[in-house]
Order: structure tokens, then C-alpha cells, then sequence
């Protein structure tokens, strides 16, 4: 039986490492306070002149936020390490991003995501776009984020200091607003690149800890554990067996749709959010391009183990949610994904505990300084700016995206307190974004995309997922998915049931949902693209003009200006999309097997270990040689 951990005693040198972080971390806000405050670009985009790698360790610090170790242990609890290609397939997103979409982001000079719609649409239905979503992304979307990572804080908080909901949330808040409205986007920057270095060597102590825990016995007493137990064993497997319950909705869903048809901030098909937000704020292309290798390599490769590991070993010092509430009965919205910060109180030694709390702290701040540095971006320069005072002054426009940020946070505090775990907030995300990833990896390279097919598929696919998840629509639809050994398949169809047997793998009710909103969502925009409004086309001319994506989705429009005399003239030459294509897939090959490599190593499966190593490396040679060729020339 657990023992009753009532509260954690942190000591002299514990204080020391989390007092010395929130002053550093004050101290860089108020050194780039001065510089943040000159103008709009300079708060949002740090003058436009910042360096790959440092972009790079903001990316990556950003992505590792309070909740995604949480999430991590949630999902595995109850799935196993499979369970993580649910976003382990977001890497194909991720490097289609880096080798096909960032060089065009920085080469189409906007000061936010959302203001590339009037760059690239026309008329009052662009204006309203731009409008709507940076209400949607910058303040609901992005409040929802916020309110996991939150979440995360809260019961981190109660399990490891016992502090209540609001104790948690006024003293995290109060912190992390005084830090992002000081310094702007370059103060987020510069204490990014501090915070990952602090939630790594954070992260990898946690997992050592967990395995040196009596219960665990190391690696080797944690993988015998497994082993031996019959309901555990497959919880080990990086590859989900076909017969399992989880091969459809968590590989076979993610791989082949849910990575281009479904929107995720940190992983949107095409790049949107805080990661093009530091595309733009790159000096060049070039460094654009290099921050957001770096970032999949280390978001995706390097960092997921260290909290597999404390999950697999959470699995073992307590069991079940009934042991995590015994050894904390004052803790609040206890979850699987409580496993994690309970590993934490039950294993770290002195001075550990601080410099993980600091690392789980440094996390929070990272990714919530970033929110609301890149929501607040939408409030000044979509809303404010654009429809509201298109006037105003540089100082007055910094204000605003001050007053802005202390708003968000307090809006988000209220929402977290609803929510009960991060994956169900994940699902309810994914499903609000199903349809509409394919519509943007397209409206840079086909002109028939416009305006309207935005405002269908958002509307589409946010009406889907609360005909899906809160209404009785769909329930015949539902019904018809019967449960058989916790799988659904269709029991009312014999056709259907034959098929899903021979297949060797069933559809489950969560599965359906994120097809039906996918395929109903993508349907509505084509009907659009093909039969709705056009965008006028002197708007699509300046855009190939400013930015030229090449393809032969313009060729219509090229030949029509050529045709009236006015042969467009870009400023840069087409970036080769074949190319583009083969660097994803072999930087895609690079990741993933750096990640299989560093998991089976820890399984002491050194022949898998080995083959996986070798092609990492040499997939990662030739994608380097590949890329080195390609070239974005000025005409």
C-alpha cells in the first residue's frame, strides 16, 4: 500500500533553484521590456532578426508545456507506448512544414497568421475571415490550450505542494503575465532557450528517479515487471499489434488521415500559430527553414522517453487511480494523468524536487508566455489594428497587446477549472479542426481556393464536432458500431462486420467521428472551391508576385496574365515541391528512427537499436545533401 503523502517539505536548497528561476526569468523581461516596447513588430516579432537556433530552442521549449507529460502518462496508463502515435503522426505535418511551407511563410512578410488571408483572398469575406479567426485562434482556440497546460499546473500543484485550484492559478498567472507583457516576443525567446535546458535535465532526473524506486528496480526490474505480467506486456509495444484495440484509432487514423485532414496548434497542416509566428520573426529564409528542422527532430526524437519511462513506472508504484487519491487525499481532479507529478512526490530527493518543480514550472511559463504573446498578436494586428483603430500609434498598439495578455490569462484561469483531463480536451481540439488540414496545405498551391472555403470548413467542422460529441444526431449512426470486447465494429452490417474481420482490425465509435467530420468538412469546402466565388485576380497575381509557391494549381492563373500582356513577375523563383516532398520523407525517416532507436536501446534490444541508429543517420545524411540543393533565388 502507498504511503500518505500529506504534503512535500521543500527545503533551503529546493527554494533556491525555483527563486533563482522566477528572478532570472523577471530579469529578462525587464531587460527587453525597452526594446519590446518600440513597436508592434518589435513586441510580436522581435524585429523580425532573430537566429535559427534560437528559434528553434523557443519552438521546442514551447511544445513542452505542463500538460504534454501529463498526456503522456494519461494515454500511456491506459493504451500503452503505442498510444502516442496519435501525435507522434503529427511529425509528417511537421516536417512537410519545415521543407515545403516555412520559406514561404517568411518570404510573405505578415505580422500574423491570420492576416495571410488578405494577402491571399479577396474581398469582404477575407476581411471577415481575418476577423473571425483571430477571435476564433487568438482568444477561444488558444484560451482552450492555455487551459490544459493550466489544468496540468493545477494538479501539479495540489499533489506535490497541496495548494488549491486558485492557489495554483493566482500564483502561476500572476507570474507569467508580469514576465510576457514586459518583455514581448524577444523576452519569450530569450528565457525559451533557458527553460529547455531546464525541463530536459528536469525530465531525464524525473525518469531516473522513477526507475530507481524499490517498486521498479531500474530499467531491467521495469521491463521484467511488464514482461511477466500478462495484462501489461503489450503496454511496452512501440507498434501496436493489428488485433488490438487501440491499432485503429491511435496508428492506423493518425497516420493515414488525422496528420493532413485535422487542425492542432504546434502541428497544422501547412504551419499556422506560434511556430509560423517565429518563421516570420526569422532573419531569412534560410534560418526560418533551420529553426523548424531543429524543432521536429527535438520535439519528436529526443524528448518523449524520459516521460514514457516515468509513465511505465507510475504503472507500477500506483496501480490505479484508487492508490494515486490514497497517498494524496487532499488532491483535487485526481486522472490517470495524475500519475506523473504523483511519481514526482513519491521519488525525487532533496534538490531534485526543486529543480524538477522548476523544470515543470519553466515548462508552464514557456508555453503559456508564448500563448499569449502570439494571442495577443491577433487582438492588436487582426482585431485592434485592422478593424478597430487602423491609426492607432506604435506605443498605443503595444498597450493594447499588454492589456490583451492580462486578460487572457484571467479568461483561461476560469476555463481550466472546468476541465478534467488533457487527452479529452486533445480529442475535443482535434475534432473542432477535423476537414480543415487538407484546405490548408492546398490554398497555397491551387487558385480555386478562396475565402468561402474557409468559412465553410471552419464552420463545418466546428458544427461537426458538437453534432458528434454533445447531440443525439448521430446516435443511429453510433448504435450501428456495436462493442465487442471493448471494440466497435459494424455488428448491424454483415458486409462491414466481414471486412473489419478479415482485415484484423475494428472501428471504433472515436474513429468514426473524426471520419465523418473529415469527409462531411472536406466535402462542403471542394463544393465551394469548385462552384463558389473566386478570389479576383489581381489579388492572386500580387500574391504569386510577393510569394510564388509554384505548382501547377496556378498555371490558369499565369497563362491568364500572360495572355492579357501582363506576364507576372516574381520576386523569387518556385522552390521544387517534388523536392520539398522527398526532404520530408526522409526527414520523417531521420526522426522516427531516432526515436524507435532510443526506445528499443532502453528495452535492451540492441540489433533493433543498431538498425534504427543506422538509418536515422543515413536518411539524415542524404536529406542534408538534398536539402544543401535546393535553392530560393531572386529574379
Amino acid at each position: 500500500m502507498n504511503q500518505v503523502i500529506t504534503n512535500i517539505t521543500l527545503t533551503g536548497l529546493d527554494w533556491s533553484f525555483i527563486i533563482g528561476f522566477f528572478i532570472i526569468a523577471i530579469g529578462i523581461g525587464i531587460y527587453t521590456s525597452r526594446s519590446a516596447g518600440k513597436s508592434e513588430e518589435d513586441f510580436f516579432l522581435g524585429g523580425r532578426s532573430m537566429p535559427w537556433w534560437l528559434l528553434g530552442f523557443s519552438m521546442v521549449a514551447t511544445t513542452f508545456s505542463t500538460d504534454t507529460p501529463n498526456f503522456v502518462t494519461d494515454i500511456i496508463r491506459k493504451d500503452g507506448v503505442a498510444s502516442n502515435w496519435m501525435w507522434w503522426s503529427f511529425l509528417l505535418t511537421g516536417m512537410l512544414t519545415v521543407f515545403v511551407y516555412a520559406g514561404l511563410w517568411r518570404r510573405s512578410g505578415v505580422t500574423t497568421d491570420v492576416e495571410f488571408y488578405e494577402m491571399r483572398y479577396s474581398g469582404k469575406a477575407a476581411a471577415f475571415l481575418r476577423g473571425f479567426r483571430g477571435i476564433y485562434l487568438g482568444v477561444v482556440f488558444n484560451i482552450l490550450i492555455m487551459a490544459m497546460v493550466s489544468l496540468a499546473a493545477i494538479k501539479i500543484g495540489g499533489i506535490m505542494l497541496g495548494l488549491s485550484p486558485w492557489e495554483v492559478l493566482g500564483y502561476s498567472a500572476a507570474v507569467t503575465v508580469i514576465f510576457s507583457a514586459l518583455g514581448g516576443f524577444k523576452g519569450v525567446l530569450l528565457t525559451d532557450f533557458l527553460l529547455f535546458i531546464i525541463a530536459m535535465v528536469g525530465s531525464v532526473g524525473a525518469a531516473y528517479y522513477a526507475l530507481d524506486h524499490e517498486s521498479v528496480g531500474g530499467m531491467t526490474g521495469l521491463l521484467e515487471h511488464f514482461q511477466s505480467t500478462p495484462e501489461l506486456a503489450s503496454k511496452l509495444d512501440i507498434f501496436p499489434k493489428t488485433d488490438s484495440t487501440i491499432f485503429m484509432s491511435v496508428f492506423i487514423i493518425p497516420l493515414a488521415v488525422q496528420w493532413w485532414a485535422a487542425y492542432f496548434p504546434g502541428a497544422e497542416p501547412g504551419g499556422g500559430g506560434y511556430l509560423v509566428q517565429r518563421m516570420l520573426a526569422a532573419k531569412d529564409e534560410k534560418n526560418a527553414v533551420s529553426a523548424t528542422l531543429f524543432f521536429n527532430f527535438a520535439h519528436y526524437a529526443l524528448r518523449p522517453w524520459p516521460w514514457i519511462i516515468v509513465a511505465l513506472c507510475s504503472m507500477i508504484v500506483f496501480p490505479d487511480l484508487a492508490s494515486i487519491q490514497a497517498a494524496f487525499p487532499g488532491a483535487e481532479k485526481i486522472g490517470e494523468d495524475s500519475a506523473y507529478s504523483a511519481m514526482l512526490a513519491k521519488t525525487l530527493p532533496v534538490g531534485w524536487m526543486g529543480l524538477v518543480l522548476t523544470s515543470l514550472i519553466a515548462a508552464y511559463m514557456s508555453t503559456i508566455s508564448t500563448h499569449l504573446n502570439w494571442g495577443s498578436s491577433y487582438v492588436v494586428n487582426d482585431i485592434y489594428l485592422r478593424f478597430l483603430k487602423p491609426k492607432a500609434s506604435q506605443k498605443e498598439l503595444v498597450w493594447v497587446g499588454r492589456i490583451s495578455t492580462v486578460l487572457l490569462m484571467i479568461v483561461t484561469s476560469f476555463v481550466a477549472l472546468f476541465l478534467e483531463s488533457a487527452s479529452t480536451a486533445f480529442n475535443y481540439i482535434i475534432m473542432m479542426g477535423a476537414g480543415t488540414g487538407a484546405l490548408l496545405i492546398l490554398r497555397w498551391f491551387w487558385w480555386r481556393v478562396n475565402a468561402y472555403c474557409e468559412i465553410v470548413a471552419m464552420i463545418s467542422s466546428f458544427t461537426l464536432a458538437i453534432l458528434l460529441n454533445w447531440t443525439g444526431l448521430f446516435t443511429p449512426i453510433k448504435n450501428l458500431a456495436g462493442e465487442v470486447t471493448q471494440k466497435a465494429i459494424y455488428s448491424g452490417a454483415d458486409l462491414a462486420l466481414s471486412l473489419t474481420e478479415a482485415i484484423g482490425f475494428t472501428v471504433a465509435w472515436g474513429d468514426l467521428k473524426i471520419l465523418i467530420g473529415v469527409a462531411i468538412t472536406t466535402v462542403a469546402w471542394l463544393l465551394v472551391a469548385f462552384f463558389g466565388p473566386t478570389t479576383d485576380k489581381n489579388v492572386l497575381r500580387s500574391f504569386l508576385e510577393k510569394v510564388n509557391p509554384g505548382g501547377a494549381g496556378w498555371k490558369v492563373v499565369v497563362d491568364a496574365a500572360e495572355a492579357e500582356g501582363k506576364p507576372i513577375q516574381p520576386t523569387h523563383e518556385a522552390d521544387s515541391i517534388p523536392k520539398g516532398i522527398l526532404c520530408m520523407v526522409l526527414g520523417c525517416i531521420g526522426v522516427y528512427s531516432l526515436l524507435f532507436a532510443i526506445g528499443y536501446w532502453l528495452y535492451g534490444k540492441t540489433t533493433l537499436m543498431s538498425i534504427f541508429f543506422v538509418t536515422s543517420a543515413v536518411a539524415t545524411v542524404i536529406l542534408f545533401k538534398v536539402w544543401g540543393s535546393k535553392k530560393t533565388k531572386a529574379n
